[in-house]
């Protein structure tokens, strides 16, 4: 990917999705520490702006349903005065960011087993001991 301006919204909508979706998420944790989110990440990450309408609105979709589930934290600070902080629940907008998924495959020519392998990483690989002791 080539250094963009982010100036065309749409453009800007395309990319909030790709790098909120699990596809991101899979390249991030199979190849960098989990700690640090450094611009060389993003970069690394090959998809090229096609203009895609279902994406654009699935990135409204998203942005308003994390707006919808953040929970706001409030702490007054003798040093600081009151501070809040914003926590965003990204578990609650899993349908959203799955449907993203789904049009990136697209973009990817993902197969179905490719696509469920991806949006199921967590839940069957990082998860897997977790849920079966549940059971």
């Amino acid at each position: 990917m080539s250094s963009t301006k982010y100036e065309d919204i749409k453009q800007s909508k395309f990319f909030m999705a790709a790098f909120n979706s699990n596809i991101y998420w899979w390249y991030y944790a199979l190849n960098f520490d989990m700690f640090n989110h450094k611009d060389y990440m993003i970069f690394g990450f090959r998809l090229s702006y096609t203009h895609d309408n279902q994406l654009i609105e699935l990135a409204d979709q998203l942005e308003r349903n994390l707006e919808n589930n953040k929970v706001e934290q409030i702490i007054n600070s003798k040093t600081r005065g009151t501070v809040t902080t914003s926590y965003y629940q990204k578990k609650q907008s899993k349908p959203i960011i799955d449907e993203i998924d789904k049009a990136l495959a697209k973009h990817y020519g993902f197969t179905e087993e490719e696509l469920d392998f991806i949006i199921n990483y967590d839940i069957k690989y990082r998860m897997g001991d977790e849920l079966n002791s549940e059971e």
